[in-house]
C-alpha cells in the first residue's frame, strides 16, 4: 500500500422531508437521525460523524423548522468513520466589470 490515505467521497442531496411525520418539536432531532441512517445506508459504514457546521445549519431555524433537503459530502476513512458535511461548491471567482466611471479617472 502507498503512504496516501484512500479516501471514498460523495456528493448527495438528502430528502428530509419525512421529519414533518414527526411532532414539531421532534423534528431537528429526526433530521439528524435521517441523515446518520442516509450514511450508513449508502456508506456502508457504522461509525457516522456529523460535521459541526451541518449540525448548525440544520438548527439555524430552529427545532421545529428544520430544512427540507440539503446537499451533503460524506468522506469514508480507512478505519470505516463516515464524516458528513455539509456541500459548498467550489465557486468561480467573479471578474471585475469595469465602469465608466473607473476607466475615466483622468479628466
Amino acid at each position: 500500500m502507498s503512504d496516501t490515505e484512500e479516501k471514498l467521497t460523495r456528493v448527495y442531496t438528502i430528502n428530509l422531508g419525512k421529519a414533518w411525520i414527526t411532532p414539531k418539536y421532534k423534528r431537528a432531532d429526526r433530521v439528524i437521525n435521517i441523515v446518520k441512517d442516509f450514511a450508513k445506508r449508502h456508506m456502508k459504514s457504522d461509525e457516522i460523524k456529523i460535521d459541526q457546521d451541518l449540525n448548525r445549519q440544520v438548527w439555524s431555524r430552529g427545532k421545529s423548522n428544520p430544512p427540507r433537503k440539503i446537499r451533503v459530502r460524506m468522506i469514508k476513512d480507512e478505519d470505516e468513520t463516515t464524516i458528513v458535511s455539509l456541500f459548498e461548491a467550489a465557486k468561480e471567482p467573479e471578474q471585475a466589470i469595469e465602469t465608466p466611471e473607473a476607466t475615466n479617472t483622468e479628466k
